[in-house]
């Protein structure tokens, strides 16, 4: 039982310090630049107060889906959630510490079959399983804000859930920056390697302005 304590204890404190916008985040819209290759597409991006997401201004659609997902994954991690709500029927145990100092943390009840590495006060690798795919998200270099860490520098690899064969890996690299009282990203370049394959696209935000808030 102690060893389950201190693995929730552990593991809460890592969750607890990242990064997140506060209750009264307002909102932020930005002008988009997306370079792939030679093809270049711009437009305008929209997180609202209450966390929807708008994207205007790009012809292609599967480039303003692209970019309607991303900014959706931006929410998700810059969401706050308490970690009751997240985790608190989720059960905890210690697995191996690696040779970086990163200690293994066993989940049992999560839905997706999570799995995490935390080093220090930060979640350094989560580990997932959907359906026929496992992903593993390894963070190698974070931002910290002095209101908890953003990651800056990871990697997630997909593999074949049943086999374990690798399938297709991206690299991440991002850059934040304080707009008012909230760090938002300004830059983001994603390598998707698959084989032999590189493919490089890189995101980026300017004329970044937080919105009004809504008067209540």
């Amino acid at each position: 039982m102690t060893e389950q304590t201190s693995a929730r204890e552990l593991f809460q404190a890592a969750y607890e310090n990242r990064y997140t916008w506060d209750a009264n985040f307002p909102g932020y819209r930005a002008d988009i630049e997306i370079k792939q290759g030679d093809e270049v597409y711009k437009g305008e991006v929209r997180i609202n107060g209450d966390l929807t997401v708008e994207v205007a201004g790009i012809e292609d659609e599967k480039v303003q889906e692209s970019v309607y997902n991303q900014m959706r994954d931006i929410v998700t991690h810059r969401k706050r959630s308490s970690f009751e709500k997240a985790h608190g029927k989720n059960e905890f145990s210690l697995g191996e510490t690696d040779a970086t100092g990163a200690v293994e943390i066993r989940v049992k009840g999560d839905a997706m079959g999570s799995n995490y590495k935390v080093r220090g006060t930060e979640i350094c690798q989560v580990s997932r399983v959907m359906g026929p795919m496992a992903f593993t998200i390894n963070t190698n270099e974070s931002l910290d804000t002095g209101e908890g860490y953003v990651s800056t520098g990871y990697n997630a690899i997909f593999r074949e859930a049943k086999t374990g064969n690798l399938k297709t890996k991206r690299e991440f690299e991002e850059t934040y920056e304080k707009v008012g009282n909230y760090y938002v990203m300004t830059r983001q370049v994603v390598h998707a390697i698959d084989g032999d394959n590189r493919l490089t696209t890189e995101f980026g935000f300017s004329n970044i302005k937080l919105l009004e808030p809504v008067a209540v």
